[in-house]
């Protein structure tokens, strides 16, 4: 059946597992190498957890702030805080120190719920937040023990208001400071409708999360669909394989540079996916050459999407039943998309890059604190990135636009370098950022991290190995062989990082002239 806006049910977010455990109550939920929950008894642990946190956090809108960990408890304490008509505040495990205690103090959290592990990393910072009241274990939650807080109801109560907040998100950071998003019930009901519409997600689907967090947008389609999710953290890919063949699962989740490792994993020839009817890859890019090596392997489409926090994510799905390596689809259904002139800010034909814009029912309500306008008049949210669409609407990302740099008059795009880099047989992982340099604005500085197994390349080798391929001005100008590329949880490059390093390299570092690739007899100009 079509998508159908107007059939997306008008329920608050927690609504949906309550909908779900209504129709399927034995079916399970979610599945994990320890254990089982049913769609019943997770909508009764939600039910203790959000009376706990009636009691411990007070009344509506607090922020209640959940490490969004691969585990069943997460899912409990996620559903039962907006349940209780409170304001999830999603924390990525990572964090510690000042990274954390900003996350936490910009959303004014009062009470965090968090393992012993993690409890400790905000112990540490707790002189920064005057809002915490207390940090509560998920177990205790679900056992309905939470102390004396708030004078909050004994029970759960009247449903929020679908456009009231249910969860803050915070942008990845990997350009600036972490911005907190406000998604409200609405939102993220919405956008969970449009995810299990392009995935084909149902009663019957088995989902295979081999992720390193819990993100919502995994959980709140699979709940919407009521499907069962089977939860997968380990980075070996043989590992998710064996887990999505033992549990037969339909939909394979992963991040890029997981399904890019999978793609060169000598053991990759032995593996094979029974059920899986497609794999789907997001949060950062994953080559063409790469999707088309794991799809031509396994027999399935191996498909890409795109969003950002500040969409609930999803705004674009590639369809598995019509893939175009290299795209990350089209739109999904309720949403418009166009491309702008980044400098006269109007349409552009197919075929033209420009700054991606975006606007539809799962974009955000704005920005918590003094972050900036988040749409123009006419409802269009400018998403930071560079990229075209084709005659039949499918859309292909270039770079983030604080990432692009120019050299002389010309825009360089890193990720058009790192394109070509990796495709060297030595290299496993890499990055590209921009060198300043006093004359020119700034060249390309590549991060290398080389196979193990491979005979092992200088500097000079790999440059001229992109250098002989592309203009003048991307070619490589610097570059540094390190153990790892920094990445964000969801595979971001964090560039900052590299920039800082960059910035750090003497000019003496420059590669000689012999490293420089051939000059591009198409293009006016010296070749540096």
């Amino acid at each position: 059946m079509p998508f159908d806006l107007a059939r997306v049910p008008e329920v608050p977010l927690d609504g949906l597992l309550r909908r779900a455990a209504a129709a399927a109550p034995d079916r399970v939920a979610v599945r994990t190498p320890t254990g089982t929950t049913t769609y019943a008894e997770l909508d009764g642990r939600a039910d203790d957890c959000a009376r706990s946190l009636s009691r411990a956090a007070g009344g509506s809108g607090t922020a209640v702030g959940l490490v969004a960990s691969l585990d069943p408890s997460f899912a409990v304490a996620y559903y039962g805080a907006v349940r209780a008509d409170h304001v999830v505040v999603l924390i990525n495990p990572h964090l510690r120190g000042d990274a954390l205690a900003h996350v936490l103090s910009v959303a004014g959290t009062t009470v965090v719920v968090a393992p012993p592990e993690f409890a400790e990393r905000v112990a540490q910072v707790r002189g920064k937040l005057p809002h915490l009241r207390d940090v509560l274990s998920p177990d205790v939650l679900v056992q309905g023990r939470a102390g004396p807080g708030g004078r909050g109801r004994d029970a759960p109560g009247s449903a929020p208001h679908l456009d009231s907040v249910a969860c803050v998100q915070f942008t990845s950071g990997t350009t600036g400071e972490p911005k907190a998003v406000q998604l409200t019930h609405r939102n993220l009901v919405v956008n969970a409708a449009q995810i299990a519409s392009v995935h084909g997600l149902d009663g019957d689907a088995v989902t295979l999360n081999n992720l390193p967090l819990y993100h919502p947008m995994h959980l709140n389609a699979a709940v919407y669909a009521g499907a069962t999710q089977v939860l997968c953290p380990s980075p070996d890919p043989a590992e998710a394989i064996e887990a999505a063949n033992r549990h037969r699962a339909t939909h394979y989740y992963s991040l890029p540079v997981r399904l890019a490792h999978l793609a060169a994993d000598p053991r990759l020839p032995g593996l094979r996916l029974e059920t899986v009817r497609a794999v789907f890859s997001g949060g950062s890019a994953l080559l063409p050459a790469q999707a088309r090596t794991l799809g031509t392997h396994f027999g399935i489409p191996v498909v890409q999407g795109y969003g950002l926090a500040e969409t609930s994510p999803l705004t674009h799905g590639e369809p598995p039943a019509r893939p175009r390596p290299g795209s990350v689809g089209p739109e999904v259904p309720g949403t418009e998309c166009r491309v702008v002139d980044m400098d006269r800010r109007t349409p552009l034909p197919a075929g033209r890059d420009g700054e991606i814009q975006v606007r539809g029912p799962q974009l955000m309500r704005g920005y918590l604190g003094a972050a900036g306008p988040a749409v123009d008049a006419d409802g269009w949210f400018s998403t930071g990135d560079i990229g075209h669409r084709d005659q039949d609407g499918y859309l292909y990302l270039v770079d983030r636009i604080k990432d692009v740099f120019k050299y002389e008059n010309w825009l360089v795009s890193p990720t058009e370098i790192e394109q070509v880099l990796i495709t060297h047989p030595a290299v496993r992982d890499c990055a590209v950022v921009d060198h300043p340099e006093p004359f020119s604005g700034a060249v390309a500085h590549a991060f290398v991290v080389l196979d193990e197994d491979a005979a092992l390349p200088g500097p000079a080798e790999l440059a001229a190995h992109v250098n002989d391929q592309v203009p003048y001005y991307q070619q490589i100008k610097y570059l540094d062989v390190v153990e790892r590329v920094p990445r964000s949880p969801n595979g971001k490059i964090l560039r900052r990082e590299l920039r800082a390093r960059a910035a750090h390299t003497d000019r003496a570092d420059r590669l000689h002239p012999g490293a420089a690739g051939r000059p591009h007899s198409d293009l006016i100009g010296e070749n540096p």
